[in-house]
C-alpha cells in the first residue's frame, strides 16, 4: 500500500487558468492521477463524457459522492484527484473542504488574462491547442462590467476557500498559471501531495493558445486601460471594520399575535413608539406582543403567517449615539450598565456625574465634553480595541441588520425621519385600518441640539462610517 499523505486531491481553479495544462503535468507522476472536471454540470471528466467508471450523469446527480468513491477504488497506490470550478456541484465542495485527507491545490491566474482568454476561446471555439498549425486567433472587446463580474465571482470563491482552510486548520498548495512551466514547482506540488516520484521536464503537449500581447488581443485597448484605472482592486476606498459580528438577536424580535407584522428592533432607536403602533393593530397591550422567541418559535410564526411584513427602523447615528449615552450611560442607577459606567469613568476618561445629570455642577459644557469622550470610547470599542462588550445600544446598525439577516432579511428598512408615512404604507400593504403613529418623547436635561456642531457630526461619522455609507445618512438636523 502507498504511504501517500492524502487519499485524494482536488485542484481548485477556474476556466482559462491553465487547469488542463496543470492536470496533464500532474498525471506524469505515476502515483497521482487527475480525472478532469468530475463535477461539471454538463459532463463527467471531460467534454461530451456522460459516464465515468460506471457512474452516469443521472447517478452522479442523485449521489455525487459515489464518483469520488469510484476513483478511489481504481488503484490503492495512486492518489486520485479532479478539477473543481466555482460553478461545480456545491455538495462536493463542502465535503472536500471539510476533509483533511483531501489535498487542496489552488490554481490562480491574472484575472484579466483569464477573462480575455475566455472571450477569445468563446469566439474561436478553440479551448485546447496541441498542434500549432491549428491555432485560431481573434481580437475581442473588453467589457468593464463583464470583467468586474468575472473578478467578483473569482474573488468570492477564493475567499471561501481561504476561510475554510483557516477555520479548519488546513493548508493548500498555491500555484500560479506561470508556475506550471517550472519543473521545480511541479515536483514541489507532487511532494506536497506525497508522491514518491519526480519528473525531469514539463509536459508541453498542450500549447499556449494566445501568446500575443493584450494590446493585439483587445479591440478597445485604450478604453480598457482607462476602465482598469478606475477599478479599486485593492479595496483602497473600502471602509475597514473590525466590529465583532453579531448574532441574529431573535429574542429581541417583536411579532404580532394577530397582525402579521414582524419588527426587528435596533436598540437605541424608536423602539417603544413602534411597539405602541404594533400593539394598537394587535388589539392588546404592548406587553402582549410576542417577544423572547427562539428560532423554532419564529419558524412556526412564519409558517402561520405566510403573508407578513418584516421591517426595521434606522435612527440617525448622531441621534442614536446621543440617545444611548443619555439613556444607558448617564444615569447612575441603570442596573445593566452600572459597571460599564464605572469603567468608562475610570478607564476611558468619561467625566460622568456620580449622582446623575441633575446633580449640581453638571452643566452644558461638561455634558458636551462627556458625550465627546463617550464617542472617543465608541471609536475604540467598535474597532474591538477595548475589553468592554460592544453593546446592542451602540453597535452599528449595519452589524445589527447583518446579524438578523442570518435568520431573516427585513422587507422594509425605514428611516426614522420617514416613519409616519412608512408605517402608513405598511398598513396599506396589509389592508389595515390606519392607527396613526405617535412619537414617544424623551426628556433629557440637555437636548442634542444644544450641543450639536460640526465636530460632533465628524466624530460620529468616523465611528459609524459604515452606517453613513450603507444607509445614505446626511448631517443630522434638529
Amino acid at each position: 500500500m502507498s504511504a501517500l499523505r492524502f487519499k485524494s486531491f482536488v485542484v481548485f481553479a477556474e476556466m482559462r487558468t491553465g487547469s488542463n495544462f496543470l492536470e496533464q503535468n500532474i498525471n506524469q507522476f505515476s502515483d497521482l492521477h487527475s480525472y478532469g472536471e468530475l463535477f461539471n454540470p454538463h459532463f463527467i471528466g471531460g467534454a461530451n463524457k456522460q459516464e465515468l467508471l460506471g457512474v452516469t450523469m443521472v447517478a452522479r446527480e442523485k449521489d455525487p459522492f459515489q464518483v469520488v468513491a469510484a476513483i478511489k477504488a481504481v488503484d490503492p497506490d495512486v492518489v486520485p484527484g479532479f478539477r473543481f470550478f466555482n460553478d461545480h456541484d456545491p455538495r462536493i465542495l463542502q465535503k472536500c473542504l471539510d476533509d483533511p485527507t483531501c489535498g487542496k491545490v489552488i490554481l490562480t491566474r491574472n484575472p484579466l488574462d483569464s477573462y480575455i482568454s475566455r472571450k477569445i476561446a468563446a469566439v474561436t471555439g478553440q479551448w485546447k491547442l496541441t498542434n500549432l498549425n491549428h491555432q485560431k486567433t481573434a481580437a475581442v472587446e473588453f467589457d468593464a462590467a463583464e470583467f468586474l463580474a468575472h473578478v467578483e465571482v473569482n474573488q468570492a470563491f477564493q475567499v471561501k476557500l481561504l476561510n475554510a482552510l483557516q477555520t479548519s486548520g488546513q493548508t493548500a498548495f498555491y500555484i500560479n498559471y506561470d508556475d506550471i512551466h517550472s519543473v521545480e514547482v511541479l515536483n514541489g506540488l507532487a511532494k506536497f501531495l506525497g508522491s514518491a516520484h519526480r519528473v525531469e521536464a514539463v509536459n508541453t503537449d498542450l500549447k499556449k493558445q494566445n501568446p500575443a500581447s493584450l494590446e493585439s488581443k483587445v479591440t478597445n485597448f485604450s478604453e480598457m486601460q482607462q476602465a482598469l484605472g478606475q477599478m479599486d482592486f485593492l479595496g483602497l476606498s473600502r471602509t475597514p471594520t473590525f466590529e465583532p459580528r453579531r448574532g441574529a438577536g431573535v429574542p429581541q424580535f417583536v411579532l404580532g399575535n394577530t397582525v402579521p407584522l414582524m419588527f426587528l428592533p435596533i436598540k437605541g432607536g424608536p423602539v417603544e413608539a413602534v411597539k405602541n403602533w404594533m400593539a394598537a393593530h394587535d388589539g392588546g397591550p404592548v406587553d402582549a406582543l410576542l417577544a423572547g422567541l427562539n428560532q423554532k418559535d419564529l419558524r412556526k410564526w412564519r409558517h402561520d403567517h405566510t403573508r407578513f411584513q418584516a421591517f426595521s427602523v434606522l435612527r440617525h447615528p448622531v441621534a442614536r449615539a446621543y440617545f444611548s449615552f443619555c439613556t444607558y450611560i448617564l444615569p447612575p442607577d441603570n442596573g445593566g450598565y452600572r459597571d460599564m459606567r464605572e469603567t468608562l469613568i475610570r478607564s476611558f476618561g468619561v467625566r460622568l456625574p456620580k449622582k446623575g445629570a441633575e446633580a449640581g455642577g453638571y452643566d452644558l459644557e461638561t455634558h458636551r465634553a462627556a458625550f465627546l469622550a463617550f464617542l472617543k470610547f465608541l471609536k475604540s470599542n467598535l474597532a474591538n480595541q477595548t475589553s468592554v462588550r460592544v453593546d446592542p445600544a451602540w453597535a452599528s446598525q449595519t452589524a445589527v441588520l447583518q446579524g438578523a439577516s442570518n435568520v431573516i432579511i427585513p422587507a422594509h428598512v425605514i428611516d426614522e425621519a420617514d416613519l409616519g408615512p412608512s408605517l402608513a404604507h405598511l398598513e396599506g400593504l396589509l389592508g389595515l385600518a390606519s392607527k396613526g403613529f405617535a412619537e414617544v418623547s424623551v426628556d433629557f436635561k440637555f437636548e442634542l441640539a444644544d450641543i450639536y456642531d460640526a465636530d460632533i457630526e465628524a466624530r460620529v461619522r468616523d465611528v459609524y462610517a459604515r452606517d453613513y455609507l450603507n444607509f445614505g445618512f446626511t448631517d443630522w438636523a434638529p
